[in-house]
């Protein structure tokens, strides 16, 4: 994790992180779960980005709540704002845990060799938890898991993980993100050096637009493969953070050739909504759907509606 990442978790809205963390924060104030209080005494600087107690004086940042909360290390209170607000972490890993997608190469820089892993998704296989997740948990349309040719596997450690690949719009692998599949576990998420998310998710999809076509911009794989189900056409932004100028142009330009029309279910957070108003002001008619209140992604709301499942034609 370098410093950049580092910022990253630092800068994530203070409000939002103690949401996701199940405190309840109106007009900058809650009840400090550090103490037993009745006069919510934690106080929040929209500012500064920071936190305190003005009875107990806890005080700190993001990664301090984190940690004081979930009584975690530093480390782990990272990787928990990771996972939690998509940021994707650049992690060495050790080579007792290194997965068999990491290819180190020259100079201790890591390049990612497609030919080494493309066979991992010629013939996509499930085990027993992935198909749990992906159908009983998420209800996804097994053609949309055919369509993303997500596979499965099991470490030397026991962990099982959903290999989820990243292609581009001419169907060449590019990149590949691995999903612990046991909850709760840490990390959540593993990407190898130099194959990560480093572009838009589902871009052979590009090639199935017609003119006039609506195209929805997801947050994250998961919403993708929900809004697929749901018998849209759809690409995934890896994270709120992780929006490139390529992107923007690739957006961009299929909007003026093809007059596509585009559509978003911000995640409710303050991420998912920067990443909107980022959108809009290079697609200034992307329509912005609004997502209930108990639903914080379109995940969420795909689930709570029993959608359809229809592959995109």
């Amino acid at each position: 994790m370098d410093k950049f990442e580092l910022q990253k978790l630092r800068d994530l809205p203070i409000e939002g992180v103690a949401g996701r963390l199940g405190i309840e924060v109106v007009k900058h104030k809650a009840l400090c779960p550090f103490h037993d209080d009745h006069h919510a005494s934690l106080s929040f600087s929209t500012r500064r980005n920071t936190y305190r107690c003005f009875a107990c004086g806890a005080h700190g940042g993001t990664i301090d709540l984190v940690m004081r909360l979930l009584n975690i290390d530093f480390l782990d209170a990272c990787r928990w704002l990771a996972d939690e607000h998509n940021v994707i972490l650049t992690e060495q890993k050790s080579q007792e845990v290194t997965t068999p997608l990491l290819n180190r190469e020259g100079q201790g820089v890591s390049l990612f060799d497609a030919t080494r892993y493309e066979r991992f998704f010629e013939r996509p296989w499930l085990n027993e938890e992935a198909r749990k997740f992906l159908f009983d948990e998420r209800k996804l349309d097994e053609r949309v898991v055919r369509w993303c040719r997500l596979t499965s596997w099991k470490d030397k450690q026991g962990i099982l993980w959903l290999q989820i690949p990243y292609f581009n719009k001419d169907g060449k692998l590019i990149g590949v993100q691995n999903r612990n599949l046991i909850k709760g576990a840490m990390p959540r998420f593993r990407f190898p050096q130099g194959g990560g998310c480093i572009t838009l998710y589902n871009l052979p999809v590009l090639n199935k637009l017609r003119p006039g076509d609506e195209l929805y911009i997801t947050e994250g794989c998961s919403d993708c493969w929900a809004m697929l189900s749901a018998g849209h056409k759809a690409i995934a932004i890896p994270s709120a953070t992780l929006l490139t100028q390529k992107d923007v142009e690739l957006l961009s330009t299929l909007h003026a050739q093809l007059s596509t029309k585009f559509g978003m279910y911000p995640d409710r957070d303050a991420p998912g909504e920067r990443l909107f108003l980022q959108l809009q002001r290079v697609l200034p008619s992307l329509v912005h759907h609004q997502l209930p209140p108990d639903c914080k992604d379109f995940s969420d709301l795909y689930l709570k509606l029993k959608a359809p499942n229809i592959l995109p034609p």
